[in-house]
């Protein structure tokens, strides 16, 4: 169930280059925790209101959810790599985008007509 929600004060990109970055973003995810794909879900919402460190220049919120347990050495190898895809495919900086890694217990997340605990 692992999901990664991508919001960005940045017009969206063309179509093709959305997908692009949703499909490499969720190969990336998978990779990262160990997961099948089959069960990432990826989000990009763009023209978000946003302001970071109190201007409206290029800004990006990531959310990245999954249950059981991250540890420190993958979220600091998924950090570096989707701020390095959302600078190449966004030009969003580095030092403007931030991340939210959150753990999550499987009865806390529903699927198919059920949960995961």
């Amino acid at each position: 169930m692992p999901l990664i929600k991508v919001q960005t004060s940045v017009p969206a990109p063309e179509k093709t280059k959305i997908e692009t970055l949703l499909k490499t973003l969720s190969s990336g995810l998978a990779k990262h925790l160990g997961k099948p794909e089959s069960y990432v879900m990826t989000a990009f919402e763009p023209d978000v209101a946003m302001t970071f460190a109190g201007t409206t220049d290029p800004v990006c919120y990531i959310e990245i959810k999954s249950i059981g347990t991250m540890t420190s050495a993958q979220t600091k190898s998924m950090s570096q790599d989707f701020c390095q895809q959302i600078n190449q495919t966004l030009g969003v900086p580095a030092n403007r985008i931030y991340i939210e890694f959150a753990d999550a217990k499987g009865a806390m997340w529903g699927w198919n007509n059920s949960t995961f605990g």
